[in-house]
């Protein structure tokens, strides 16, 4: 590790990360999205997914930019987002802060959390606990504000797990995510965010930091094979001992509008917003499909033609049908979400 990230690695480093992350907040969802393949709006869903309906009181927490809150509203539900960094809650109070709905949001250090014991019943992570040093003091503050059976939800980036795999995971996060942070205004952050992806490990030190602090694991998932995973746990205790706090014990970052944020007059904005997007990774998909159906075409006309060996025939054709069958299917299974989005607008106006 080069000497200039490792003040980032040590503890309670709230200044460090406060400092990196105000400085690529300008292109850090816009990175996320090409590093994930785009695929990080769909963890994401998967993450909301698993906090529970009647979560009265749901904290994201290293909430940066605001991506993961817009999913979390439900009616009557209290949504707070807090992070370390000034500059990525200026971006989430520019994003969110004015709509009809708006979540509570605050800047705070995860190791001081605003907030009374057992006042939430859900808190979520997205890529963020990687960053929390040290991992069981960081718990020990979510269990404490958590109530007895509240839900710990955590999305994060895993290092590379043993196996067939190992050596392209590994290869994507030594070298590519590095390259495309040089896109960052700070370049040095994405080498930071390789060198915590391999120091976070690929899970079974998560789940032992997380039993030590009373958390029970209900489900754990991966994505991308294992480039990413996602953890559902629950707080141990006898559920119903302490009630949700009220939505007063954390002051908004840009003070109070008088307005109630938990109005639902937003919800077909942001439903419209997610089909849209469905609608372009659709569209996407299938000119992928389309194009790799042709180069299929191509190549059953003109293969003979090509001063390819057998072994690198064989490969090409391998890799074209895959491609073609993978796609293909990703667009059809688009394309239904897209069909089921639109109906579920439908009703909702």
């Amino acid at each position: 590790m080069s000497q200039d990230l490792q003040p980032r690695f040590e503890p309670h480093a709230a200044g460090e990360m406060a400092s990196m992350f105000d400085d690529v907040s300008g292109r850090y969802d816009f990175l996320n999205r090409v590093m994930t393949l785009g695929q990080d709006g769909a963890w994401r869903e998967a993450m909301w997914r698993a906090v529970p309906e009647d979560a009265h009181v749901v904290l994201d927490l290293c909430t940066g930019s605001g991506v993961s809150l817009p999913g979390l509203r439900r009616p009557g539900r209290v949504v707070l987002g807090m992070d370390v960094s000034f500059q990525m809650l200026e971006v989430a109070q520019a994003q969110y802060g004015t709509s009809g709905w708006a979540p509570r949001i605050a800047c705070s250090d995860a190791f001081r959390l605003p907030l009374r014991d057992g006042s939430l019943d859900a808190i979520t992570i997205a890529f963020g606990v990687r960053n929390l040093r040290p991992r069981p003091a960081a718990l020990a503050e979510l269990a404490r504000v958590l109530r007895p059976g509240g839900t710990l939800v955590v999305l994060e980036a895993s290092a590379p797990a043993p196996g067939a795999l190992h050596p392209f995971h590994a290869f994507w996060v030594r070298h590519m995510i590095p390259l495309f942070g040089r896109l960052s205004p700070d370049p040095s952050a994405y080498r930071y965010l390789s060198a915590s992806i391999f120091e976070f490990g690929h899970g079974p030190e998560f789940v032992r930091d997380m039993a030590a602090q009373g958390f029970t694991l209900v489900r754990e998932k991966a994505f991308l094979l294992g480039a990413t995973r996602l953890w559902v746990a629950r707080r141990g205790g006898a559920v119903g001992q302490n009630h949700a706090a009220d939505s007063q014990a954390v002051r908004n970052a840009r003070g109070e509008s008088g307005e109630n944020p938990q109005s639902p007059r937003g919800a077909p904005a942001v439903a419209d917003e997610a089909r849209a997007w469905l609608g372009v990774q659709a569209l996407t998909s299938g000119a992928l499909t389309a194009a790799l159906g042709y180069a299929v075409y191509t190549w059953l006309n003109f293969r003979a033609l090509l001063p390819l060996t057998e072994i690198q025939r064989f490969a090409l054709w391998t890799l074209l049908i895959a491609g073609l069958v993978l796609f293909g299917a990703r667009t059809v299974w688009l394309g239904l979400r897209f069909a089921a989005a639109g109906k579920g607008s439908d009703r909702v106006g």
